[in-house]
């Protein structure tokens, strides 16, 4: 919570899907873009700072190059999850599509050129989340 922190801003509020969200969310956006021009492992380095894990499921992250980094700092220990829903499934959950915001790269960056080790559908079918889920689970276990 960096940002936040720095511009007096409700950290909580920031992660929901809330009108407050969306009025921060395109500065919030460009204050991101700045760090990562200036230091691209940046933000990577602040999630990690301080744990150490014998795996990592790396399940948000906005570009390319944070994927890089986990895999170039963890190698094998690295799991990148994607987790999908159908753009109908997103707006029953009251997204609205944003120019300008959900086409830019920090919320696309990843659609492409990344082969994700586990994809994990979230389309509103508990069964088959918690199925998907169990199976990610039983395969961390498998490395520990």
């Amino acid at each position: 919570p960096l940002s936040p922190q720095e511009h007096g801003l409700d950290f909580q509020r920031l992660l929901d899907a809330s009108a407050y969200k969306e009025t921060y969310r395109q500065d919030m956006i460009r204050w991101g873009e700045e760090k990562r021009r200036a230091d691209p492992g940046f933000f990577c380095r602040t999630v990690v700072e301080g744990a150490v894990q014998p795996v990592w499921v790396v399940s948000d992250t906005r570009r390319l190059s944070d994927v890089e980094w986990f895999r170039d700092v963890y190698g094998d220990a690295v799991q990148t999850v994607r987790v999908v829903a159908t753009e109908e499934t997103r707006k029953r959950r009251n997204w609205v599509f944003v120019t300008g915001v959900d086409d830019a790269e920090s919320e696309c960056g990843l659609d492409q050129g990344v082969a994700f080790d586990w994809v994990i559908t979230n389309d509103g079918d508990e069964l088959s989340l918690d199925e998907q889920l169990e199976t990610l689970l039983r395969s961390l276990r498998g490395q520990l």
